[in-house]
């Protein structure tokens, strides 16, 4: 490696926002850095996934085309665009 072109790597204290856990790693970015969310506090890592609610959007999808939930067809006013 050329010297003098590359930046410096040192120790980096990483702090969570969400959970106020803080871990020290190697970094090129100097001093304390703050994330919005770690693993010790993210859904993906932690099990804890919350469920989002998309029944709404879809009774509304149907709505807005008029489609039955039964046969999945079209009412006549959907299909000439009322």
């Amino acid at each position: 490696m050329k010297e003098g072109i590359h930046p410096a790597y040192t120790d980096s204290v990483f702090t969570c926002v969400g959970c106020s856990s803080s871990f020290t790693t190697r970094s090129t970015s100097a001093g304390n850095i703050t994330l919005g969310v770690c693993s010790s506090c993210h859904p993906f890592f932690t099990g804890k996934h919350k469920l989002v609610d998309t029944a709404g959007r879809v009774e509304r999808f149907m709505r807005k085309y008029g489609i039955n939930n039964e046969s999945g067809t079209r009412s006549n006013a959907a299909r000439k665009g009322k």
